[in-house]
C-alpha cells in the first residue's frame, strides 16, 4: 500500500512516517525540504526508505498547479497535515475523488469551541470562536457531508495541544512563553496563573497523534466517515501542571491568583492572547471512541510530556536552575 503524507517533516510526520515504514508501507512524503524536524538516532534508515516530493503548497495552491499535482497522485492513502481553509480542502477532494482509498484530515479539538460538556464526545455540536477553529470546524462538516452523500473515503482526526521532546507543550500558565514559567518554578519564584488556576489543558504527544494516523489506516472501514479526538488520558488544570513541573525540581509551586485580564500585566500582550484563547477553551475531549473503534492506547500523559520536554530544555542548556 502506497501513502502521500502531505507535510510530512513536522511535528506529526516526524513519527508518523517512520512508523508506516516500519508497517511495510510504501512512504511518499511531500514538502518544502527533505529534512524531518526530528530526525534522531535510529531512525535514519526508515527515512532513506522515504519517496520524496518536493513542492511548495503554498505556491502552487496561488498559481494553480496544485490541483493538477493532486489529480496526478498515485497513492491508496492521502494523509493532509497542512490543510487550513475550506478552500484548500475543497481543491484536495475534487482532484483526489475517485481515485483514492482513504484521505485523512488533520483537524484540531479547537473546532469544538469552549467546553460546554466534559469530557467533549465527537458527537457534541461544534461552537468554534477562532478563525482557525472555525475553518477547521467546516472542513470537517464539508468532509463528513462528503463521505455521507457521496462516499467519499474521509477521516477526520482532531489532535489536543501537540507536543514533543523538542516542541514545548502549552504550559502552565497556558501559554507559550519559552522557559520562564519553568525556570521560575524549578526556583520555587512565584507564578501567576489567571482566576483560581483551574482552566484545563488537553495535550497530546506528536507519537500519539501519529499512532492514531496509523491506526485510522490499519482500520479503514471503522474510521471511515469518522472524527476521533486524540490527546492524553485526561486533561490537566493550570495549577496542577504548575504543581508536577515544580515537584520535577523539589519545590511545591509559589501560585498567586489574579483575574484573567490582568493577566497581560505579567506575560504582555502576546503570550497573553495565547492565555486568555486556552482558558476561554479549558480543552477536555473523551478519547473513547478512538480507543474503541481504532484500538488507540496512548502512550503519554501530560506529565510524562512535561517530564520530556523540560529534560530536553536541561542537556541543552536553555533552562538553567
Amino acid at each position: 500500500m502506497k501513502v502521500l503524507i502531505i507535510g510530512g517533516t513536522g511535528h506529526i510526520g516526524s513519527y508518523l512516517v517512520p512508523r508506516l515504514v516500519l508497517h511495510g508501507y510504501e512512504v511518499q512524503v511531500l514538502a518544502r525540504n527533505p529534512k524531518p524536524y526530528y530526525g534522531s538516532a535510529g531512525t535514519e534508515a526508515l527515512w532513506s526508505q522515504v519517496e520524496w516530493i518536493l513542492a511548495d503548497r503554498i505556491r502552487e495552491e496561488e498559481n494553480g498547479s496544485w490541483g493538477k499535482r493532486m489529480a496526478e497522485v498515485e497513492a491508496d492513502v492521502v494523509i493532509d497535515l497542512i490543510c487550513f481553509t475550506p478552500e484548500q480542502n475543497r481543491i484536495m477532494v475534487e482532484n483526489l475523488e475517485g481515485h483514492v482509498s482513504h484521505f485523512i484530515h488533520c483537524g484540531t479539538i479547537w473546532a469544538y469551541g469552549p467546553s460546554t460538556r466534559v469530557p467533549y464526545r465527537e458527537n457534541y455540536p461544534r461552537r468554534p470562536i477562532t478563525e482557525y477553529g472555525i475553518n477547521k470546524a467546516m472542513i470537517e462538516a464539508n468532509l463528513l457531508k462528503k463521505y455521507d452523500r457521496e462516499g467519499f473515503p474521509a477521516t477526520v482526526i482532531h489532535p489536543g495541544h501537540i507536543c514533543g521532546r523538542k516542541w514545548l507543550p502549552i504550559d502552565p500558565q497556558g501559554t507559550r512563553n519559552g522557559v520562564n514559567v519553568y525556570r521560575s518554578l524549578a526556583r520555587g519564584d512565584v507564578v501567576y496563573l489567571p482566576d483560581n488556576g483551574l482552566a484545563t489543558l488537553h495535550h497530546v504527544h506528536a507519537d500519539d497523534v501519529a499512532q492514531v494516523f496509523e491506526l485510522a489506516i490499519l482500520n479503514r472501514k471503522a474510521a471511515l466517515g469518522e472524527s476521533f479526538s486524540v490527546a492524553a488520558p485526561y486533561a490537566v488544570t493550570l495549577s496542577y501542571c504548575c504543581e508536577f513541573v515544580a515537584s520535577l525540581f523539589g519545590r511545591k509551586p509559589n501560585l498567586r491568583f489574579i483575574p484573567l485580564q490582568k493577566m497581560s500585566d505579567v506575560l504582555g500582550e502576546e503570550a497573553f492572547a495565547i492565555t486568555r484563547d486556552h482558558v476561554i477553551h479549558s480543552p477536555c475531549v473523551s478519547i473513547e471512541k478512538a480507543q474503541r473503534l481504532l484500538g488507540y492506547r496512548p502512550r503519554y500523559t501530560t506529565e510524562d510530556i512535561y517530564r520530556e520536554c523540560i529534560e530536553h530544555l536541561l542537556e541543552r542548556g536553555e533552562l538553567v536552575v
